[in-house]
């Protein structure tokens, strides 16, 4: 294994993390700023074992991995991982094919068809943006009026992340949600995000609490992570009244919380998963 090359926005604390435990494995690691870089249809010279994507850019980690592999270097995820992951409503249908228990959601089309949608899921529901991260532009709808509101001024944005609506039940739980990672074929440490408010991530304020994965858990959290094609994922599940149910798959996590409170190194994990990948 001579190097690992790091595709990458900004180096915040998990690429460090990444960055350390590829030194301490005597793996060099390549720097690879995704604004930095241009991509030909001929492979370019890059010499790398296998590229690891750390971008915080949805569609610039999906066409750069795209060429990454056109080149023939193995990636972590893979291009069609990222783009399963990337998609709320392409990750609902591979959770729903592969049994997976997910809150009721609904897709629509229009501004008309999305209030039919959220009449018949019910009242609250959540109105998600189906590309996004993070909790960004998602809104929990309280009654019919409230949505009509919502979905005008959706309209008026004209943007193409608003021309498609992903109406998702409001699942009622504990002020938590769970955070799973896994690499590879394994949960590697999970924890509570807690908060008050209903989105929970740490992004937004929510706090990590440590917790012990239970076999439904790990055995949920495995199977979300392979109905999307495996890697290194953030499996994200939330305690309905009737059980786990998994509501998102991130490809590119956030993890330093997870880290930090479980104290397993997630880093040296994803770099001796990396290393695995490029030995196929």
């Amino acid at each position: 294994m001579s190097s690992i090359g790091l595709f990458y926005t900004i180096l915040r604390p998990e690429e460090k993390a990444i960055a350390q435990a590829a030194e301490s494995r005597h793996i060099q690691l390549q720097r690879l700023r995704d604004s930095e870089l241009t991509f030909s249809l001929e492979p370019d010279g890059l010499d790398a074992d296998v590229v690891l994507n750390r971008s915080v850019s949805h569609s610039r980690g999906l066409y750069a991995t795209r060429f990454f592999e056109h080149y023939g270097i193995p990636t972590v995820n893979t291009a069609g991982v990222i783009e399963k992951c990337g998609d709320k409503v392409v990750t609902s249908l591979l959770l729903k094919k592969a049994g997976i228990p997910t809150p009721r959601t609904m897709v629509a089309l229009t501004p008309e068809s999305a209030l039919k949608a959220l009449d018949q899921v019910g009242y609250p529901a959540v109105l998600k943006p189906p590309v996004g991260s993070w909790g960004r532009l998602q809104a929990k709808v309280y009654d019919h009026d409230e949505a009509q509101q919502i979905l005008e001024h959706k309209s008026a944005l004209h943007s193409a992340n608003h021309a498609v609506f992903y109406v998702q039940e409001y699942v009622p739980k504990p002020d938590r949600d769970i955070r799973a990672m896994v690499v590879g074929d394994a949960l590697v440490a999970s924890i509570y995000r807690v908060s008050p408010e209903w989105r929970t991530n740490t992004a937004r304020g929510g706090h990590a609490e440590a917790m012990s994965p239970t076999p439904e858990l790990t055995e949920l959290s495995l199977r979300a992570a392979k109905a999307v094609g495996g890697g290194v994922l953030a499996v994200d599940l939330m305690e309905s009244p009737s059980g786990l149910v998994v509501h998102e798959v991130n490809h590119t996590p956030e993890f330093k919380n997870v880290a930090r409170t479980t104290n397993t190194d997630i880093a040296g994990r994803i770099v001796d998963y990396a290393t695995e990948v490029a030995r196929r």
